[in-house]
């Protein structure tokens, strides 16, 4: 999220602050003790990271030197960072024979995806790309990703490569690493998602189209469909090139099962596909981003938004869905307290872009969408500063990208 009238800058991350123990450990397929057999991980050149102004910073990249093998000792890597919330694996080639494949996947199986050679989306698992040679897999939520390989071959040789990857910043991190704009008025009266799913049912319900955006593998914001076909929106400062569309994922249903409970799943994950349009002019202004997304049958299911296509009013009831600080899906519906006062818009008007509010919200919730008691999107959240925090309004860009989506 950006603060009013200027950029967020992230905070570098120190070479010596993040050369935390990580492994790269090489286990025989059939169960026994995982002993590491490569060097530690390296944190990749400060170039490499992610830096993108106003984007919260929720991830390092690091350099490793892996393979998968025909030889029954080096069928499974593990990858593994302690304390990491999430690993995303860069295959720089795959050299697998017909029928053969390698997954990606959690320890407890939870989350698989599997790759060919001929990486079809339709066939196997999604994927995103960063313009070099290979292809990244789909992250796997918590501190380890196991790589395996699944062949009937015994013979010589390496079927894939393993260069780099991404590791998640815990909460801890993600404060420490990203400056802060005083975007929570008074109080944090933001719940979990599920926490209203009896007492506002709707809310609740509206809450499933918006998704987590994690961008290139180390940012996030949050993104939502918008219409009845295959379209997305966030903010263009958020990304606004093809090639980030194309390294990032869009992540569904990512919320706690239980109120407070701290129980996410890994919800359902898909890739960027093609870039339609980005606003013109500076992110204080409409600051938008419309994008489609790879497998768009898996998200279906989780319903969409529509556009308000005329000015909202001062004084409206508004709520923000999102995922502020990369945070499982909360819901800003009240202003301070549970029960309060409801979050209202404060100003309709605050400039020629934007209307102004005092609903929660912080880092990680840039590309939210503002909805009004009809539960339609007045506002596109962009720009954190209490007590003015704002959204560029929705019928602006309704009327830039009218021809480009089905509004309902």
């Amino acid at each position: 999220m950006k603060p009013a009238l200027r950029r967020l800058r992230t905070v570098t991350v120190t070479l010596a602050t993040c050369t935390l123990g990580l492994s790269l450990l090489s286990a025989p397929a059939a169960a026994g003790p995982v002993q590491p057999v490569t060097p530690l991980s390296d944190r990749a050149p400060e170039s490499d990271q992610f830096s993108a102004e106003g984007v919260t910073t929720v991830g390092e990249l690091r350099t490793v030197d892996g393979s998968l093998s025909y030889a029954r000792a080096g069928r499974t890597q593990i990858i593994q960072h302690p304390g990491a919330t999430y690993i995303k694996v860069h295959f720089s080639s795959l050299r697998l024979a017909p029928g053969e494949y390698v997954t990606v996947s959690s320890p407890d199986g939870r989350e698989s995806y599997r790759y060919d050679r001929h990486l079809n989306r339709a066939t196997g698992a999604d994927y995103t790309t960063d313009g070099r040679p290979g292809f990244w897999a789909m992250s796997v939520e918590g501190d380890t990703a196991v790589v395996t390989l699944h062949s009937n071959r015994s013979s010589r040789g390496s079927a894939a490569t393993i260069d780099r990857f991404w590791r998640g910043y815990d909460r801890t991190e993600i404060s420490q690493y990203n400056f802060s704009i005083q975007s929570v008025c008074s109080t944090d009266a933001r719940r979990d998602v599920v926490c209203y799913r009896s007492s506002h049912p709707t809310e609740y319900a509206r809450g499933n189209a918006v998704a987590r955006l994690l961008i290139s593998g180390g940012g996030m914001c949050t993104t939502w469909r918008v219409g009845n076909t295959n379209r997305m929106l966030t903010n263009k400062h958020c990304f606004s090139t093809q090639a980030a569309v194309s390294g990032s994922e869009m992540q569904f249903n990512y919320q706690c099962a239980t109120c407070g409970g701290a129980n996410p799943g890994p919800g359902t994950k898909v890739s960027g596909a093609t870039l339609y349009r980005v606003s013109s002019g500076g992110s204080s202004q409409l600051d938008y981003a419309l994008f489609s997304v790879n497998n768009f049958a898996a998200i279906q299911g989780f319903g969409t938004l529509y556009l308000a296509t005329s000015a909202t009013t001062t004084g409206t009831q508004m709520y923000i869905p999102g995922h502020g600080d990369g945070s499982p899906k909360r819901l800003s519906i009240f202003e301070n307290a549970q029960n309060g006062a409801r979050c209202t818009v404060r100003n309709a008007n605050y400039n020629t872009w934007n209307i102004s509010y005092s609903c929660d919200t912080s880092g990680g919730n840039s590309g939210s969408p503002v909805l009004n008691s009809s539960h339609r999107v007045i506002a596109l959240h962009h720009l954190g500063g209490c007590p003015s925090n704002q959204g560029a309004k929705a019928h602006l860009i309704y009327n830039e990208i009218a021809s480009l989506i089905d509004n309902g």
